[in-house]
């Protein structure tokens, strides 16, 4: 689809950054919404609401911005669970980017997505025999081990290969970042990681193992993070861990993990990438290693949008409802994590408020919210409405609950709208499902 599809549009007069977003490819031109050169409004005509809408400029300026921080030699590796759709997937490989995968199924989508294996890192508290075997045909780059039991494993899997498995140590240092308790991954009482005394005992285990060969160490304190210091706390933690080791093993990497925060229309701001890596990148290189980093939510998290159409209202004495064709089955962040994501009109946004709203779907649940005690305008039933910065964990965690047909999703390209995913035929939820 193109920017036009059969009618003739006038000059855009009034263009500007569409307020509340966090990307600049959402305009708002002559009062309405426009995700790069289309108008989110014909999108949604075209292929009906809930919509999810993807923006591959701000995508590949995020890509841009992190490299011009960060140096051409460090590798970037996109967390495939923020949004594993095969055709970011390809953008992404396009530019350069390799992959940070947590399962087998991450894994064999970037296969799908015919992009290149050997860029992957490979992460997750509890890998298979499977995932593992699998991981080694596929040439990755290195797995990020996390529980002692996996050297066994990696070691067994390498022999019968023929292949030395190259791995780095995912340290858990105990350090509290300002995050919600569901996002938090470098604390002692998280799953993730080895404490230093099991990290120590796994760096002796390898150098005793021929199949194993260790690259680098590996942190990762959670998602949301806003500051550069706790990744700058977490480096000075694991290089004080690394120089009491004896003998020291040679090293190539230091993964600093991802969880680079975004503002969701806080005011917080996101993290300044330019800060973090002007800190850390001149540290991790004088010390002889290449950087890594794994951001997921940084690149897509702003670059989409949810579009659902209002249904209808309802008011009480105390209470305000407006209610939608989205849901927690197509965004779950809210309910999940109590996240807040902007919610605003497609058209005439900045229409005065006329009342504290929350926005709920119809899914049966009381936890199914999009959003809660919003000022907003009186809304007709049809009027689309916009949940910004959903590119992230909004169709990478959908599900088909209450029997929900999973949303569409639309990549736009200056005047051009793909498809990447088609929405799912009521049919389909019951496909697999047999009948003895």
């Amino acid at each position: 689809m193109r920017a036009g599809s059969g009618k003739i549009r006038g000059p855009v007069t009034n263009d500007r950054p569409f307020p509340g977003s966090g990307s600049s490819a959402f305009r708002l031109r002559d009062g309405e919404l426009w995700c790069e050169g289309i108008p989110v409004r014909e999108l949604a005509a075209r292929h009906g609401t809930p919509l999810h809408v993807y923006s591959a400029t701000e995508i590949l300026t995020r890509v841009r911005e992190l490299r011009a921080a960060f140096g051409e030699a460090a590798r970037i590796c996109y967390a495939v669970k923020a949004n594993p759709n095969l055709a970011i997937l390809r953008l992404l490989a396009a530019e350069g980017v390799g992959f940070d995968v947590v399962s087998g199924g991450e894994l064999a989508r970037d296969a799908a997505a015919g992009v290149a294996t050997s860029g992957v890192v490979f992460a997750g508290v509890a890998k298979s025999a499977a995932e593992i075997g699998a991981a080694l045909d596929a040439g990755i780059l290195a797995f990020n081990v996390e529980s002692e039991h996996e050297l066994p494993l990696l070691a067994a899997a390498a022999r019968a290969r023929g292949v030395v498995a190259r791995l780095a140590v995912r340290v858990n240092p105990d350090l509290p970042v300002d995050t919600h308790r569901h996002t938090r991954t470098g604390g002692k009482d998280d799953k993730f990681g080895l404490d230093f005394g099991a990290a120590a005992r796994v760096v002796a285990a390898v150098a005793r193992e021929a199949a194993l060969e260790l690259v680098g160490f590996h942190v990762h304190l959670g998602s949301q993070v806003r500051e550069p210091e706790p990744y700058l706390r977490a480096f000075t933690a694991v290089m004080a861990f690394f120089d009491a080791l004896e003998p020291r093993p040679a090293l190539r990497y230091y993964d600093l993990g991802g969880g680079f925060g975004i503002d969701y229309g806080d005011g917080r701001g996101r993290l300044d990438v330019a800060r973090l890596a002007a800190a850390l990148v001149p540290a991790i290189t004088a010390r002889g290693l290449v950087p890594i980093l794994e951001p997921g939510r940084y690149l897509v998290a702003d670059a989409g949008l949810l579009l659902t159409r209002v249904l209808g209202t309802k008011e009480r004495p105390s209470h305000a409802f407006v209610l939608v064709d989205a849901a927690m089955t197509e965004l779950i962040r809210p309910a999940l994590y109590q996240a807040s994501h902007g919610i605003v009109p497609v058209q005439d946004p900045e229409r005065r408020p006329e009342g504290v709203w929350d926005v709920v779907g119809p899914v049966c649940e009381s936890g199914d919210f999009l959003g809660k005690a919003r000022a907003l305008p009186r809304l007709a039933q049809g009027e689309l409405l916009a949940v910004l910065a959903t590119g992230a964990y909004g169709a990478a965690m959908a599900s088909s609950y209450n029997s929900r047909p999973r949303a569409a999703e639309i990549l736009v390209s200056g005047t051009t709208a793909q498809l990447v995913r088609r929405r799912e035929r009521v049919e389909d939820l019951w496909a697999e499902e047999l009948n003895p």
